[in-house]
């Protein structure tokens, strides 16, 4: 009996020791009826609304070149494509794209064809926006690749044409904290290849989980967001914002975070030294996903090439932070300014939840898109003046 007692109080103290979180029982998620974007904050002179509603488990966002909004899905199998016929800045028709997909989050189109990642495959739906625009079948998808890891955890893709022409693909790693790239090296990077598949590399390495990217449009090096790893405490380790300004280079994970802050599990034999460290660190937990850069007319100039955050918000924290969108200022060189917010509301009282952002996407007349998996929403900010 003495025996069980102490071994029921070692594994408490265990659980106690890897989460500072152990006593406190974090708020739960909760949905209301409404979705109020009039609670939605922002600096004076913008304006948000409900660019389309009840899109389910909206996440990633791409744009076709003829106006069509294409939105993933992580949560459940299917791909949307949303269309707004009269040009009111609204979506007024959905139309489902695919329906037997594995966690069909990463979209993103080029030349005309509607590319598709699942957790271990890429699709592209050749001619999708003419078809739909002539009231056409969705093309049968064409198999590009399907050499990815099926690990789920982690394994939903964010997926972006860069300015090479080359889709990038990032590999999450499949856990938590683990060093699976030292038997697999496509774990934790980004990747990239060519549209039909061909000449599939590591692009950057030491990446735990991205699902966020953008080219800076002056010099075109690869800015992205990394979620940095659980069960260090409430404020450890920072998530992050990094460029990467050639190929080849290493971000840390699993054995710096941060650029300072040595890994207790992975960490003891390598120094933070050897990698490179965050352009900016982000909140703790606060989940970052997309991330672009504002090239567009519409906001004030202050907001120009200047980097959105859309912080998807924490799981594991006793009290809850992100839930927003955060802006990055940066100088010339690259360097950061400052981390402050831009949008903010969809977290009550700091306890209740109603939406999380996931994706952001600049439209042609210069507003931003933000999808919103928890609301199955997604919002249309502009500037109207101020």
């Amino acid at each position: 009996m003495k025996t069980n007692i102490l071994f029921i109080a070692t594994i408490v103290i265990y659980i106690c020791f890897h989460s500072i979180a152990c006593s406190v029982s974090p708020p739960p998620l909760i949905k209301p009826k409404n979705k109020p974007v009039e609670e939605i904050q922002l600096p004076e002179g913008f304006e948000i609304a409900y660019f389309a509603e009840n899109v389910p488990n909206a996440r990633s966002l791409c744009l076709g070149e003829q106006g069509v909004v294409f939105v993933g899905n992580r949560k459940k199998d299917k791909v949307y494509a949303l269309i707004d016929k009269n040009a009111d800045y609204a979506a007024d028709t959905m139309i489902m794209i695919t329906e037997d997909k594995n966690m069909p989050n990463g979209v993103a189109f080029h030349d005309g064809d509607l590319y598709v990642a699942e957790v271990s495959k890429i699709w592209r739906y050749d001619d999708i926006e003419t078809k739909l625009l002539a009231n056409e079948p969705v093309p049968k998808p064409v198999l590009i690749s399907d050499v990815f890891p099926t690990d789920t955890h982690h394994g939903w893709k964010f997926i972006r044409f860069g300015p090479d022409g080359k889709l990038y693909i990032p590999v999450g790693a499949p856990c938590n904290t683990c060093d699976k790239e030292a038997e697999d090296k496509r774990y934790a990077t980004i990747m990239r290849m060519n549209p039909d598949g061909s000449e599939l590399e590591v692009f950057a390495s030491g990446v735990r989980n991205s699902v966020g990217f953008d080219w800076h449009p002056k010099t075109g090096e690869l800015w992205f967001t990394d979620n940095g790893r659980d069960w260090m405490g409430d404020d450890l380790p920072p998530c992050e914002l990094n460029k990467a300004s050639q190929k080849g280079l290493h971000f840390g994970y699993p054995f710096c975070h941060g650029g300072t802050i040595t890994d207790p599990e992975f960490g003891k034999d390598r120094a933070c030294s050897e990698f490179v460290a965050p352009v900016q660190n982000l909140g703790p937990h606060v989940a970052p996903l997309g991330m672009r850069f504002y090239t567009g007319n519409m906001f004030p100039e202050s907001y120009h090439n200047q980097v959105f955050i859309a912080e998807h918000g924490s799981w594991n924290r006793s009290n809850k932070i992100g839930y927003r969108i955060t802006l990055v200022r940066i100088d010339e060189s690259g360097k950061a300014l400052s981390y402050e917010d831009f949008a903010t509301g969809w977290l009550r009282e700091g306890k209740k939840v109603w939406g999380r952002p996931v994706d952001l996407m600049q439209m042609p007349d210069g507003s931003l898109l933000v999808s919103d998996d928890f609301a199955d929403a997604i919002y249309r900010i502009c500037y109207v003046g101020g």
